[in-house]
């Protein structure tokens, strides 16, 4: 399956100024990570954040990977373009969430909080996190901390169906939240409300909006010969 660069670039857009919108919601959190690695300074903050983008790649891995065996056991031509049209939607529900709009149904949430229920304990374990590989361990758990947007684009990549683009959906998504949640873990949380920018937050949504949408029409969409070859180089599948 070839990579979907479009996905791909929803996501990243996703986290650069989804960053935003979380910045309120997770400065508490990146503050006090922050305060349980004493000593670690800039190094620290990175070695924070690094681990949780792992925690981000290793969920999709794993949403990709079961993905991958439900279409491998349906064995459907139109398997394909029913889940792009599904990510799709979950773009939709992503730039929802960056508007403000408590888009995700519930029982989507469900599971990564299920999850994060058996994962919480090992917290006490890696505390305090005064050495590397505390500060990685500790940021991968910081990862799969029960969040709407992280969850929203979680289900696009299950949706991706493989677990090679699944794992990259995550890996941009969080690389993007990067450039907001390293200073911001380094910093605290009068950084967050400083980068809280409306035009920011809705410009981004409206992006992701566009890119969702254009996610969900792409298999028509090639028929058009003018738009063929870019949808194309973007990874997107005509219709079978």
């Amino acid at each position: 399956m070839p990579i979907d660069w479009l996905v791909l670039l929803a996501a990243l857009t996703s986290g650069l100024l989804g960053g935003l919108h979380c910045a309120a919601m997770c400065g508490g959190i990146a503050t006090g990570l922050s305060a349980t690695a004493p000593g670690g300074g800039w190094s620290g903050a990175l070695q924070l954040n690094l681990g949780r983008v792992g925690g981000y790649v290793l969920a999709g891995l794993i949403v990709g990977t079961f993905g991958h065996g439900l279409v491998t056991v349906l064995r459907d031509p139109w398997i394909g373009i029913v889940l792009r049209a599904l990510a799709g939607a979950a773009l939709v529900v992503v730039a929802l969430r960056l508007l403000g709009v408590r888009a995700l149904p519930g029982f989507l949430s469900r599971p990564g909080a299920r999850a994060w229920s058996w994962l919480q304990p090992l917290q006490r374990r890696l505390l305090p996190a005064d050495t590397p590989p505390r500060r990685l361990g500790i940021g991968a758990l910081w990862g799969w901390l029960p969040c709407g947007l992280s969850f929203s684009l979680l289900t696009v990549a299950w949706l991706q169906a493989h677990p090679r683009n699944s794992a990259l959906t995550m890996l941009a998504f969080g690389l993007g939240t990067l450039p907001v949640m390293l200073p911001l873990t380094w910093s605290g949380q009068r950084m967050g409300r400083w980068l809280q920018r409306p035009g920011l937050r809705t410009g981004a949504a409206l992006v992701v909006l566009a890119m969702g949408l254009l996610t969900i029409a792409a298999p028509w969409l090639m028929r058009v010969p003018a738009l063929h070859d870019l949808l194309s180089a973007l990874g997107c599948q005509p219709l079978p």
